[in-house]
């Protein structure tokens, strides 16, 4: 007897044992139930692009499970505070975050700034999501009117590094591609060969309509200016960019006033590669452009005896060799000597091609020339030129100025 009150005794300290594990059980398992039924129905919050949708797991008791999944549920009520933004202003501001950087300090910096209005809402978007373990260092453009989730996104590919290099006016093609060279922006020689493929380069980079058919080199159209290159930058990406530039800077208004002079755009590039070469002053450029279309059209063809430009860039243009892309002739005499389509002193008209790449003050010059009759210039120690009409005139002028 004593026997069996002890078995009885025995098997009901285990059914109270057993009791609130079971009971612990079911209210686990109810509020996992729970849980999925309101993650079904909720609103679903917004997505980071790098996010892929979950896949359908077995039912997971772990602690840390409940947990992610109440923080899920959290976000899901919180879509409409994760989908507003702190702001309407669309302008980029920059952001940087610093290697070792944490998700904490990240997240009060973009509240502090005014990026986002709830930084410990969006702590926790990143952890759900795993992105506060992706966050890389670098620089960053974020924006007041972006979302959390588009802030979040944004954080995961920090802005490219970038090159600046600028280009003066008056450069020829080689000069700029042994600047690149120089500068470790990219191969010169790969420019290069780009630059000399004229029209084709061009018609293979977009749409440039200024660009002549039958141009073999896209010199005189690369508009000298600062750009701003990625990193590893390629010949197509700076070309790119010079000729979108040329086609901002040369309006309609340019071409309108050449094309009522008779001249196309063409005409005048080639032109104003030569004035941005001879002139050191912008406020002698249209006077020295008026000179050499004078003498083309054959107003001075009495003084000079014939329509010869008689430009001394394109002689230098001619003869430039690499170490020294401008030659600097011993003498005016020496010009005889130079044989080639660009020499302007044996050749009529403008020549073959630009000579060089003209900033917007040389191709306004070109285009809108002064009304003037002159048919020469001389250069005075300062800089500046003299002008006159007639070949006496200018004779007399170098005497006094070129002694």
């Amino acid at each position: 007897m004593r026997f069996f009150h002890r078995a009885v005794h025995g098997l009901l300290r285990f059914a109270l044992f057993l009791t609130p594990i079971t009971a612990l059980g079911v209210l686990g398992f109810v509020l996992v139930s729970f849980v999925a039924a309101q993650l079904a129905d909720a609103p679903q919050p917004p997505q980071v692009a790098l996010i892929k949708p979950t896949v359908e797991q077995p039912l997971d008791l772990r602690p840390e499970t409940l947990e992610l999944r109440l923080l899920e549920l959290y976000l899901r009520i919180q879509g409409p505070a994760l989908e507003a933004t702190a702001g309407d202003d669309d302008t980029p501001r920059p952001f940087k975050i610093v290697p070792g950087e944490t998700a904490f300090s990240i997240s009060e910096r973009l509240q502090e700034q005014g990026l986002i209005k709830d930084a410990n809402l969006f702590r926790l978007y990143m952890r759900v999501n795993g992105l506060d373990k992706r966050l890389a260092a670098g620089d960053f453009e974020i924006a007041p009117n972006m979302t959390m989730a588009q802030i979040a996104e944004r954080l995961q590919r920090p802005r490219m590094q970038e090159i600046v290099v600028t280009f003066p006016e008056g450069m020829r093609a080689e000069e700029i591609a042994d600047l690149l060279t120089m500068q470790g922006v990219m191969d010169g020689e790969a420019f290069l060969s780009m630059v000399r493929g004229g029209a084709a380069s061009a018609r293979a980079l977009g749409d440039y309509p200024f660009i002549p058919d039958s141009a073999t080199t896209l010199e005189g159209y690369l508009f000298p200016d600062t750009y701003r290159l990625p990193a590893r930058a390629t010949p197509a990406d700076l070309i790119q960019r010079m000729l979108d530039n040329f086609r901002r800077r040369v309006t309609p208004e340019i071409e309108q006033a050449a094309a009522e002079r008779g001249r196309s755009l063409d005409q005048v590039i080639n032109m104003a590669s030569i004035v941005e070469r001879e002139a050191r002053r912008a406020d002698e450029r249209p006077l020295i452009a008026s000179v050499y279309w004078n003498r083309l059209s054959g107003a001075c063809s009495k003084e000079t005896g014939g329509s010869y430009l008689q430009a001394d860039p394109t002689v230098q243009y001619a003869a430039g060799r690499p170490g020294e892309w401008w030659w600097k002739p011993p003498s005016v005499e020496a010009y005889a000597q130079v044989q080639s389509p660009f020499n302007t002193y044996l050749r009529p008209g403008l020549p073959p091609a630009p000579i060089a790449n003209p900033g917007l003050s040389a191709i306004m010059a070109a285009a809108s020339p002064a009304e003037t009759r002159y048919c020469f210039f001389v250069a005075t120690s300062d800089g500046s030129h003299v002008f006159a009409v007639t070949l006496a005139e200018h004779e007399a002028n170098m005497a006094r100025y070129q002694r």
